[in-house]
Formats: C-alpha cells, sequence, structure tokens
C-alpha cells in the first residue's frame, strides 16, 4: 500500500519508493522516530542546557560523574539483548509470548544486578561521599526500569516506533515541566538524578500499555527456560562487548573525576554531550533498518545482502560528516552560545571529540553485522582491546594534558576498536572493507572515482 506522505516527493523518488513496501516502512518507520528525536532535541535539549548553566561545572560535573559510573554497568543491565531479541521474534514470530517474557526477566534481574554493583563499587572508590552515593544509586535504579524496552524491541521487529513515540511523550513531557519546576526553586542536585530515573519508569509503563493495546497478549507473556539458554548463549559475548564499549564511552569521565575533579568533568561531560546529540539521528535510521538487514540475509542472496549492509554502511558515513565538520570547525563558538564562558575549555575538547562519531558509527553498525553473521564474541574481542587501550591512553594523556588528553585517547581507541582491528580477522574483514568503502566515500566522490571493493 502506498503512503500519503509519497505524493509530496519528486517524481524520480517517489516512483522508487513506491516500488519497495519495505522502504516504505523504513523511512515512515524512521519519521515516527524523528518526530520524537525533534520533539526531545527541540524541548529536552534546551532545557538540560538551562540545567547545566544553572548547575555550573562543579555540580554538573558531580551529576555527570554519577552518570558515567552508573554508566558503566548499562551493559549488565541491557544484557545485549537488542539485536538478539529482535532477530528472534522475525525468525520465530509463534514464539514471541516466551522471548519477550524471559528477556524481560532477564533484563530486571540484571538492572538489579548492576544497581549493586555500581553502589557497592561507589562505596569503595568514595567511601565518605554521600552525595555522589545517593546519585549513583538514584540513577543506577532507572537501570532496572529498562527492563521494560523489551516491548520497544517488538515494536522495532515490527516497524511500529509510532506506537513508542505516543507510549514515551507523555512521561517525557512530565519530566521536562518537573525539571523546569525544579529549576525555578532551586531544587537539590539529587532531584535531577531522580527526574531521569522516574522518566525511564514512565516511558516503560507506556511502552507496556501500548503493547497490551496492539497485541492484548501482555498477560501471556511467560518465562522459558529454553529461551533464557538461548538468548544467553548468543548475548553474552555482547554483554562483555558492551561493558568494553560503555569503557570507550564513559571511562574518561570517570577517571577524570578521579584525578581531576569534578570541575573537570563538568567541562568535558559538556563536549561530550554535544558531540554525542547528533547520534541519535543515524541510530534511529539504522534501528529501522536492521529488520530490512535480516530480511536480506534470511533471503539466501550474498550480493544483494552485502549491497544493502553497505547502503546502511555508506548511509552512516554521510550524516556522521554532516555533523562532525561544522560541530568540529565551530565548536568554540557552538559552546559559548550554548552554555556561556563558564564552560568555554569545552571549546577544544569538542573539537577533538566530535571526529570520533564516524568511527563510532561504523562501529555501532557492525554490531548489527556480526549479530546478523552469529559473529558476536568479535565485538568482546575488539571492544575489549579497544577499552583496554582506552584505559591506558587516559592514565597517560589526562595528567599531561588534561581534559583534552581524554578525548584523544577516547579519538585513538574507537579508530582502532570499531574499524581497524576489524582488518586482522579473516570472518570480520569483509565488514572491514564495507567499513573502508563508506569512510572514504566523499573522498572518492570528490575525485570522481570509486571507493574500495568489498573483498
Amino acid at each position: 500500500m502506498t503512503r500519503p506522505w509519497t505524493g509530496y516527493l519528486p517524481g524520480f523518488l517517489k516512483k522508487r519508493i513506491e516500488e519497495s513496501q519495505i522502504l516504505q516502512r523504513i523511512i515512515h518507520n524512521t519519521g515516527w522516530l524523528f518526530i520524537d528525536k525533534l520533539l526531545r532535541m527541540g524541548v529536552g535539549f534546551f532545557v538540560t542546557v538551562w540545567i547545566t548553566r544553572y548547575l555550573g561545572p562543579e555540580k554538573y560535573g558531580l551529576l555527570s560523574y554519577a552518570a558515567a559510573f552508573v554508566g558503566l554497568f548499562t551493559a549488565i543491565a541491557n544484557l545485549g539483548l537488542y539485536g538478539i531479541v529482535l532477530r528472534d521474534v522475525v525468525r520465530c514470530p509463534e514464539s514471541t509470548d516466551e522471548i519477550l517474557g524471559t528477556a524481560f526477566i532477564l533484563k530486571f534481574t540484571g538492572g538489579i544486578i548492576a544497581l549493586i554493583l555500581s553502589v557497592g563499587i561507589i562505596c569503595f572508590l568514595r567511601p565518605k561521599d554521600m552525595l555522589t552515593l545517593w546519585l549513583v544509586a538514584i540513577s543506577a535504579t532507572g537501570l532496572i526500569f529498562q527492563s521494560f524496552e523489551v516491548f520497544d524491541f517488538w515494536f522495532q521487529s515490527r516497524l511500529l516506533s509510532k506506537r513508542t513515540v505516543f507510549a514515551n511523550i507523555p512521561g517525557f513531557l512530565l519530566i521536562t515541566i518537573a525539571k523546569i519546576i525544579m529549576i525555578l526553586v532551586h531544587a537539590p542536585l539529587t532531584a535531577f538524578a531522580w527526574a531521569g530515573a522516574l522518566e525511564i519508569l514512565f516511558g516503560g509503563v507506556g511502552l507496556l500499555t501500548a503493547y497490551q493495546l496492539v497485541t492484548k497478549r501482555a498477560c501471556f507473556l511467560r518465562f522459558s527456560t529454553t529461551w533464557a539458554r538461548r538468548l544467553f548463549k548468543d548475548c553474552w559475548p555482547l554483554i562483555l562487548s558492551g561493558l568494553m564499549m560503555m569503557v570507550y564511552n564513559r571511562i574518561d569521565q570517570v577517571m577524570l573525576g578521579q584525578m581531576l575533579g569534578n570541575h573537570s568533568v563538568g567541562i568535558y561531560s559538556v563536549a561530550v554531550k554535544l558531540a554525542e546529540l547528533w547520534y541519535i539521528f543515524p541510530l534511529m535510521a539504522l534501528n529501522s533498518m536492521f529488520p530490512a538487514i535480516l530480511e536480506a540475509k534470511k533471503s539466501g542472496d550474498a550480493e544483494f545482502y552485502l549491497i544493502r549492509v553497505q547502503k546502511v554502511m555508506n548511509l552512516m558515513a554521510v550524516i556522521a560528516y554532516l555533523f562532525i565538520v561544522p560541530l568540529s570547525l565551530f565548536s568554540k563558538t557552538i559552546i559559548n552560545l550554548l552554555y556561556g564562558s563558564a564552560y568555554a575549555e569545552s571549546g577544544p575538547i569538542l573539537a577533538v571529540y566530535v571526529l570520533a562519531g564516524i568511527f563510532y558509527l561504523l562501529g555501532y553498525t557492525r554490531e548489527y553485522w556480526v549479530t546478523t553473521e552469529n559473529l558476536t564474541r568479535f565485538c568482546m574481542y575488539s571492544t575489549g582491546l579497544g577499552a583496554i587501550l582506552n584505559v591506558i591512553l587516559n592514565i597517560y594523556l589526562i595528567p599531561a594534558y588534561g581534559a583534552i588528553g581524554a578525548a584523544y585517547a577516547t579519538l585513538i581507541s574507537i579508530i582502532f576498536g570499531g574499524y581497524l582491528i576489524n582488518a586482522l580477522f579473516r570472518e570480520t574483514r569483509p565488514i572491514f572493507f564495507i567499513q573502508s568503502n563508506s569512510l572514504f566515500l566523499l573522498f572518492a566522490f570528490a575525485k570522481g572515482g570509486k571507493s574500495l571493493k568489498i573483498q
């Protein structure tokens, strides 16, 4: 069935889209995700900027430190189940009740374990800092509520993100209003941590409600030991990979806090938030395209499958270049306009950190490829080595160069762990060439030539 919005497109594009039902569904699904993210960026982003200016580098740094510390344990709560669950509900729709029910219990248990670990370790690292302990405990509580994300997995598998958007909007708007009130009444720092955790809870309840309204099968969800074994067998390498990936993304802020204090974390975190803000656009497109990659693999046509993966990777690269070039060139101006002179030191950090974006997206797209190929153990190898490299570089670069040293450590390690390491293994060499095609795509266009071939 042709979508009404295709009537507003140019003729050549309209014809191509109308001939492909899967392309129509992907664009429609991505469009709803775009509306959701646009709302969050248009409203939530500026409220976040307001909060950042209100708190100042010291308090914002402490809040960011707590969030980054809890982020190190996110992989334990998520269990790497997104791609696995989405894949299995596509392959085995008759087992959806068991898959979702089992995934929910696994994620709920993982969230509790993550909460216990994060609180226990922060007590060891900062034994007399009760404020940090409370911030970590509150933020980690949100990891338990993430178990409701399994219903989003189902909506993604059916390309029904419209339902997800409507499920999340009420909680988001309510918490956004609450944050504005907290700024106006000069609420304590812990209140902002509670706001983040409660937003996850409200969104989760919304997803459960939406799933019940659509399927009428929420009461049929059940835990299956057979599916638990199958899911855990496939996802345990992704758990370790996710842990290492969070080391990529968050250990720099934790190490800065331990080495240089909360003020440096605040300065650094502002740059990181801006550098990573635009990730939501390619990632929501990638989430919508993952079922199409699975279908291409399922078709048995190897050439068609590789071409589709290459097109997805190319799209990620183009989006990355569109964002990282202006953000890097005008980093100081952007920081001053948004956050004021108190965060002026964030400008040079943003200019460096944002360059990691394209390698992050290439590496993230690789995760979908290895999930489809059932080669998830390579995620563990690559992210593990990259994370170790990141920690080593931070140990040397932070004392020598301060916060910008952490940015360079992240850039170097993600180039290695997300891209270069794929050339070292025979099984992952095809994705290395696909990534290379995408990485040098703009240079090939500029020269009027062709990109590298897939070997």
